[in-house]
């Protein structure tokens, strides 16, 4: 069961949030690994959407996480087994695509990608460097204990380190410190094998604390990124203490909790290894609310990551939302059109985000050669395009009272705090005519819309601020943002 163990079971200091981090608002998650070679997954609904509607098992057998495919291609029956053997081949292990990864990403230009990240608009990137498969992408002098050459001879995290900073980006790394399957072999099948599939040796707890320690020292990351758990017979307190040391103004994200189970062999490990699997059992019985994927909480880390979802409201603490622009975060040559978020739906989302006090990190699979499909380069710089006309309404901006409005006709509003000025921004095309907003405006107030340079008219109505939008007004923007300063007040909704 989840549990904080050791000294280190209150976090390591309090300290506040980084600003930067803060005002960042959007990050750009790189998945790339040996998976990325088949590149393949179904594509399903993204993990909430199955977890409220089919369950855990269906879940893990028909995983839409392309960068899973080391686990579903060994669940017997599974789809992506019979895909395996009938491209690969039955006898083909996943070991077989380290090579093939290494040949491929010899291509990679990571100027390429920070070029374009740049140009999205995001502030900071997160390089995955060992998913589940164990697999390291930068040359580790800390050898693979059971899998000698199990990881790239080039130096991939630092490639795409110095091209991300060159282009004034900030750089995260994403260590998956809860599976790997190099040391646990367990094939995951139900939300039990999730807890028992977790490596519990010290032998893994020594490799995992060697390797953050080198990317932490040899690169320095921004942020810290660690997924799914980390080993309970680790001193993670002082792992982070060192962290923090290196990067005063680093963050860490808050996936950090550790899965202890009983010493083999006891009656207490058979005991719990004997109930796990009846979790799945009752998942169907369980609230609509409650059916959904969710990292235990865990006593370190800076800020939280909801994964494919997101808070109703504003948090008082700060949060980032990670999802892939499809339902996959690696490569899955499957997905198209109908699978990837459409522009104005990215806009949407990372409006919708920030507006809540959260950060949006967007996934993005590259190919094994590094090439970034057109379809996600296509939305990045779509995104980026928006940003530059409308950026002031996200970056370095604040929650405000409520999230959440209507403008008089019912189109969505979105509400966030600028220096002593309010971003109201409407999740639709404009009309020209007047625009309703429930705002009752301060003397004096100046009312723009982003991206004209004269101020708008306007007058006071019952509903609130009525806004006159001029001929001409760009319609096929999927978002506008109006700029009202001094900050209104929230008129009686």
């Amino acid at each position: 069961m989840p549990e904080a163990r050791g000294p280190d079971a209150q976090p390591t200091r309090a300290r506040p949030l980084p600003r930067w981090f803060d005002d960042a608002k959007l990050g750009v998650f790189v998945h790339w690994g040996p998976y990325s070679v088949p590149g393949w997954a179904e594509p399903a609904a993204d993990i909430q959407q199955i977890f409220a509607t089919r369950g855990p098992r269906f879940y893990f057998r028909h995983n839409p996480y392309a960068e899973w495919y080391v686990n579903t291609m060994r669940i017997a029956g599974s789809p992506a087994q019979r895909h395996h053997r009938e491209t690969w081949g039955a006898d083909f292990a996943y070991a077989q695509f380290g090579e093939r990864f290494e040949q491929a990403a010899a291509q990679l230009d990571p100027t390429d990608w920070a070029a374009l990240f740049g140009r999205s608009g995001a502030r900071y990137t997160v390089l995955t460097t060992k998913h589940m498969d164990g697999f390291a992408l930068w040359p580790s002098a800390h050898a693979h204990p059971r899998r000698p050459g199990w990881g790239a001879r080039r130096d991939l995290v630092g490639a795409v380190a110095q091209a991300m900073r060159a282009e004034g980006l900030r750089l995260g790394l994403y260590y998956c410190g809860g599976f790997d399957t190099t040391f646990e072999e367990r094939v995951i099948r139900t939300l039990g094998d999730c807890v028992l599939a977790v490596p519990q040796s010290e032998a893994y707890a020594r490799h995992c604390e060697a390797q953050l320690r080198e990317l932490i020292e040899r690169y320095r990351p921004d942020v810290l990124w660690n997924d799914i758990g980390y080993p309970v017979k680790s001193d993670l307190g002082a792992l982070l203490d060192a962290y923090y040391r290196a990067v005063p103004d680093g963050v860490a994200n808050d996936r950090w909790v550790r899965f202890s189970l009983p010493e083999p062999g006891t009656l207490r490990h058979r005991l719990v290894v004997a109930a796990l699997p009846h979790g799945d059992a009752i998942w169907p019985l369980l609230p609509r609310r409650l059916r959904r994927f969710n990292f235990p909480p865990s006593p370190f880390g800076d800020y939280q990551t909801p994964e494919y979802t997101s808070p109703d409201d504003v948090t008082p603490y700060k949060w980032e939302t990670a999802r892939g622009l499809g339902p996959s975060f690696g490569y899955n040559a499957r997905e198209g059109e109908a699978e990837t978020l459409s522009l104005p739906a990215l806009v949407h989302l990372l409006v919708d985000v920030v507006s809540m006090n959260g950060n949006l990190l967007i996934g993005v699979g590259p190919m094994a050669d590094g090439t970034i499909p057109p379809l996600q380069r296509a939305r990045l710089e779509g995104l980026g395009a928006w940003l530059g006309v409308h950026g002031e309404a996200i970056f370095a901006t604040r929650p405000w009272q409520r999230a959440a409005a209507e403008t008089g006709d019912g189109r969505p509003l979105r509400f966030t705090r600028g220096t002593g000025a309010l971003f109201a921004t409407v999740l639709a095309a404009p009309r020209p005519g007047e625009l309703v907003l429930p705002l009752r405006p301060a003397p004096g107030t100046r009312v723009e819309l982003l991206g004209l340079a004269a101020p708008l008219a306007y007058r006071e109505c019952e509903r609130g601020l009525a806004v006159t939008l001029p001929p001409g007004v760009p319609g096929d923007a999927p978002a506008h943002s109006l700029k009202l300063e001094p900050e209104p007040r929230l008129a009686a909704l």
